[in-house]
């Protein structure tokens, strides 16, 4: 059983101000995995006045200095790449092959883009007279959740130490073993004393007074959109800079001349990934009227194939983190059966033969209606809702019919009129025919939040712009 009882503060691990712990559960076992420290204010106080002191050094550093940093952490963060699997498995249920590939890949990638990034950001331009410069704002409170632990640390951490920022970073009270791994990998790098710091808690205790110090002056945060509203409510006094990445119910437009039987395949197996508990996932399928029965027929052999167990077996998925989280998709699937929508598999319940553990049934809701709750709230499962539309209008309607505009989908043949789709979705992404790419930016519009992370766009967030006028004579002023 792992036991975290000190927070990283200062260059160094630290006793917390009260001795108060939290339980980390093993969803897959329903069994204690871990004990961890549970911060307060204080330790907040003492994480901020770390980074306050630290920033007045780190944000004169060179480019080279926080190029050598960031390369020293992807040593690090290489060589304990299988730590970082262990503790996701463990505290998330993430299946070996997951933690072990995309949620460790994808710390990694956004590291090696931040140093790509880096490598040939302009801090300053010229404009005319005036040179424009971009500075780090400051001292940031980054708060992560626990659905994808080190993809939301790393577009968080990496951006803020590459212009110059300092750090307290606050994971998950559901994934702290990874965040705590995290820390090591920093404290291993040789990353100047203050410059990142970890404070362990909830929301309550930690989130709440890192939101709303005086000396904080940005704070990201990756969560539900309640929560979301929440911290922006205690920022809202120090007139601090808030960037929120919130929920979403991403719509997958399916064109009439797309391969249907790749397409619906892989939208069932893209939402069920990680136990559907991703904001970006396609969790509403759109596809012609006419071909309902097709796509629900495919979707119900692809969602069979999807193996439930275990995740240090070799299954698809495991279980969802959290009893809470359990029973809140459960009443969401009931829910979609008392509507009236069409069970092509899954529903309530565990799997067969799985009798503890948080374990979902990979469910397909066939004819479905966007009026449905299981088509308008984030259920954050398994769950996939399949809606029928009448032509391309329609399909735009019903994707755009939602208070989220996180993440959509198009799949189609004809290119041109793929992009054209695109175009006319109110989301911060769309991806078409299943691209990808980590220099892309990524964030909200409407409820599911504001600001950008991902590649340069990624770097502004941490950034002020200033505006130096007169710095270079005009040709009206120059001496003859």
């Amino acid at each position: 059983m792992r036991e975290y009882r000190k927070f990283y503060i200062g260059g160094g691990w630290v006793d917390p101000a009260k001795s108060e712990t939290f339980d980390v559960v093993n969803p897959a076992t329903e069994e204690l995995a871990g004990t961890v420290a549970a911060g307060s204010s204080a330790d907040v106080d003492a994480a901020v006045a770390a980074a306050r002191t630290a920033f007045a050094s780190w944000s004169s550093s060179t480019r080279a200095d926080r190029l050598d940093l960031l390369r020293a952490i992807q040593d690090q963060y290489h060589r304990r790449a299988d730590d970082l699997a262990g503790a996701l498995t463990e505290e998330m249920g993430a299946p070996h092959a997951l933690a072990s590939g995309f949620q460790t890949d994808l710390g990694a990638g956004h590291l090696a883009t931040a140093i790509e990034v880096l490598e040939h950001f302009a801090f300053e331009q010229p404009r005319g007279a005036s040179l424009i410069l971009r500075e780090p704002i400051g001292v940031c409170g980054l708060i992560t959740p626990w659905n994808w632990p080190l993809n939301q640390i790393a577009v968080k951490v990496f951006p803020a130490l590459a212009t110059g920022c300092t750090t307290v970073l606050k994971p998950s009270e559901k994934s702290p073993f990874s965040g705590q791994i995290f820390a090591e990998i920093l404290d291993a790098a040789g990353t100047p004393a203050g410059v990142f710091n970890l404070v362990h808690g909830d929301g309550p205790g930690v989130g709440a007074p890192l939101s709303a110090h005086p000396d904080i002056d940005m704070i990201s945060f990756t969560g539900s959109t309640r929560a979301g509203i929440e911290v922006a409510r205690h920022a809202a006094p120090t007139v601090k800079r808030v960037a929120q990445e919130l929920g979403g119910k991403g719509p997958n437009i399916l064109l009439d001349d797309a391969d249907f039987a790749d397409n619906v395949a892989k939208g069932v197996l893209s939402m069920m990934t990680n136990s559907g508990q991703t904001c970006s996932a396609p969790a509403r399928m759109l596809v012609p009227h006419a071909r309902m029965d097709e796509a629900t027929a495919i979707a119900a052999r692809a969602a069979a194939d999807v193996t439930v167990g275990d995740p240090t077996g070799e299954f698809s998925i495991g279980p969802v983190v959290s009893h809470a989280q359990f029973e809140h998709i459960q009443t969401l699937i009931q829910r979609g059966i008392e509507a009236g929508a069409t069970v092509a598999a899954g529903g309530t319940g565990r799997p067969d033969g799985l009798d503890k553990g948080y374990y979902v049934k990979p469910t397909v809701f066939a004819n479905v209606t966007n009026d449905m709750a299981i088509a308008r709230e984030e259920i954050f499962g398994p769950v996939l809702t399949i809606l029928g539309y009448e032509d391309l209008d329609h399909a735009i309607e019903i994707a755009n019919d939602t208070e989220y505009g996180l993440a959509a989908f198009v799949a189609g043949a004809d290119l041109t009129k793929a992009r054209a789709v695109a175009r006319r979705i109110r989301a911060g992404s769309v991806a078409i025919n299943d691209g990808f790419d980590f220099g892309s930016p990524f964030g909200g519009y409407k409820k599911s939040g504001n600001g950008r992370e991902w590649g340069a766009d990624g770097f502004d967030e941490y950034l002020e712009t200033k505006g130096v006028l007169g710095y270079a004579p005009t040709a009206d002023t120059d001496p003859a």
